[in-house]
């Protein structure tokens, strides 16, 4: 996609598979979107449960992993992107430029 700010990871677990391990980051934090599915998420030893449309936010540091504990298959979409790159000049409300053109579909 050849994206220049972040990461994306697209993963699907089955039912009773987990991440693999535990991790961190050195500066990036992550956005972890449950599109389908439930199961346990686990950051610095605190244990709670996900479904779908649960978003967990974990910052760099935090010990992270991921369970499936349902029946069905988990998919998640996780965006790792640099933790407190954006100043407040990077406001979606000061960034954004609303165009007075045309919409031509």
């Amino acid at each position: 996609m050849g994206a220049t700010g972040a990461e994306l990871s697209y993963q699907t677990l089955v039912p009773g598979q987990d991440s693999g391990f535990l991790h961190t980051h050195k500066t990036h934090e992550e956005l972890y979107f449950i599109l389908r599915g439930e199961g346990t998420y686990q950051v610095d030893g605190e244990q709670f449960p996900v479904k779908e449309g649960a978003v967990v936010r974990v910052a760099p540091e935090g010990k992270r992993a991921l369970k499936n504990t349902g029946k069905e298959n988990l998919t998640m979409l996780c965006i790792q992107y640099k933790a407190n790159a954006f100043t407040d000049a990077d406001s979606p409300m000061t960034d954004g430029n609303i165009l007075n053109e045309p919409l031509n579909w």
